[in-house]
């Protein structure tokens, strides 16, 4: 059977998925539930969670599916450690989708009076939301030049029965074709999907060599042709076995535009409230038991969500022109967005800049990138910070680059006039490598590693009995 949601949730462990049947709220009581479990031990792993009764929705909501490493690392069967190296493996590794002619995401189509998006579970989730947010749904558009379809994920609130917002970075390529076809007088069609692997979700997030391509990325994520279908009502193709599918236009013209707003966002600060475009709703398209997928914004799975498809795509670009580097990875202390750790096998000087350097190419939301030296695990936050106390000195270390094209998100972004909000930020490269060969660097302390390896804890350790020493009486 060809990968899909259903295909991955029957595959996860027992503990990775919980179920809540009593009715909830969809006003904050979702992500209340959540936000609690994340620090109980009686959760660990911290699981999905499938809530049945929605504020009498008869559509089941799936939370918090993308919430761990472990779980992503599962989608591409992986685990934490190896995770990047074989997203970026398979992210390099396209697959093109195949075309079919049936599809399950099309075994219900409402159109015209029939449509009404508040058929969805959407829900509230953090305390200053403007209101319900769809924020787990894969926008999908044609590029007018190139006619390729391009991906990406934004945040959709809903507006009207057949409304709902729209905001895009500026610097994703969505907003290119958007502007592209503003200046050519067209409007712009979009599809948005709800409910597929996590594949599909990590795909459309991957920062690729132009604009399009995301779906032969979710091809080589899966190891197999992502099924598409053709839309109903406008002219695209979205993935045949996905759950839910919102079909619309958008109006590009400058003065289409509805105030949007405030959202938490993945700095989880509240920004970037305005005047917007908006989709209006032409059809929508659903199995006969759809299953709605909501991501916790400014919350954890947000992270964790954009951080895997990152990491992979930064891995394989950088390394492409910096073949010495040998790992990366986004800690959530950035929200795996905005900190980058790199570590390389350095042989020259200027090597751990000219690699933040392709990395800051690559996103454009990334704003502090710390290089170390290949003896350093990078998924150790305490041992990469030890390289900042002992291998760097600002003064000959840190590269200062400001006015970047940066996370407009950010509520610390500037425009061109520096006192202004607008999408720029200063970017700033943490060179911690030791210096390179002939140049000596004092060695770092450890136990000898064949020691370690061959004495194990649990050979010599044992469980106290008390009293440790037994009484004088």
């Amino acid at each position: 059977m060809p990968k899909d949601l259903r295909t991955f949730l029957n595959d996860l462990p027992p503990e990775q998925l919980k179920v809540v049947d009593k009715p909830v709220s969809p006003d904050f009581e979702v992500t209340a539930i959540v936000d609690r479990m994340e620090k109980d031990p009686a959760y660990p792993g911290f699981p999905a969670v499938l809530f049945r009764d929605v504020g009498g929705s008869d559509i089941p909501l799936l939370i918090n599916l993308h919430g761990t490493y472990e779980r992503l690392a599962r989608s591409v069967d992986a685990d934490v450690h190896s995770m990047v190296e074989q997203y970026a493996r398979r992210e390099g590794s396209g697959i093109p989708p195949t075309l079919v002619d049936n599809a399950p995401v099309q075994e219900i189509v409402l159109t015209g009076d029939d449509i009404d998006v508040r058929r969805l579970p959407m829900i509230i989730h953090q305390e200053m939301d403007a209101g319900r947010y769809i924020t787990s749904a894969v926008t999908l558009c044609r590029d007018p030049s190139s006619r390729k379809i391009n991906a990406g994920i934004f945040r959709h609130q809903y507006q009207e029965p057949d409304q709902v917002g729209i905001q895009v970075n500026p610097a994703h390529h969505t907003a290119y074709v958007m502007r592209e076809l503003r200046e050519q007088g067209k409007p712009m069609e979009v599809a948005l999907v709800i409910g597929h692997h996590p594949a599909l979700l990590m795909g459309a997030v991957s920062k690729l060599e132009g604009i399009g391509g995301e779906l032969d990325v979710v091809g080589g994520l899966l190891g197999e042709p992502l099924e598409m279908v053709r839309c109903k009502t406008v002219d695209l193709e979205v993935p045949a076995r996905a759950e839910i599918v919102i079909e619309g236009v958008i109006d590009t013209d400058p003065e289409a535009t509805r105030v949007e707003g405030p959202f938490g966002e993945y700095p989880r600060f509240y920004t970037r409230v305005g005047p917007q475009p908006y989709v209006k709703i032409t059809a929508i398209t659903m199995r006969r038991r759809p299953i709605y997928v909501d991501v916790f914004n400014a919350h954890t799975e947000h992270s964790m969500l954009g951080g895997l498809p990152r990491m992979g795509s930064i891995y394989r670009r950088v390394k492409e022109a910096v073949p010495s580097v040998v790992g990366v990875n986004l800690p959530l202390s950035g929200m795996a967005r905005s900190h980058l750790y790199i570590s390389m096998r350095k042989r020259v000087e200027g090597e751990p800049k000219l690699a933040a350097c392709a990395a800051l190419a690559v996103d454009p939301l990334l704003k502090h990138v710390f290089i170390v030296d290949d003896d350093v695990d990078i998924f150790d936050e305490v041992a990469t910070l030890w390289c900042l106390a002992t291998r760097f000195q600002g003064d000959r270390d840190l590269t200062i680059m400001p006015n970047f094209l940066g996370g407009q998100l950010n509520p610390v972004t500037y425009g061109y006039r520096r006192e202004e909000k607008g999408p720029m930020e200063t970017k700033l490269i943490f060179d911690c490598t030791k210096p390179a060969a002939p140049e000596k660097f004092p060695q770092s302390c450890r136990v000898p590693a064949d020691v370690v390896a061959r004495m194990s804890p649990r050979d010599y350790l044992l469980d106290v009995t008390l009293p440790l020493v037994p009484s004088s009486d």
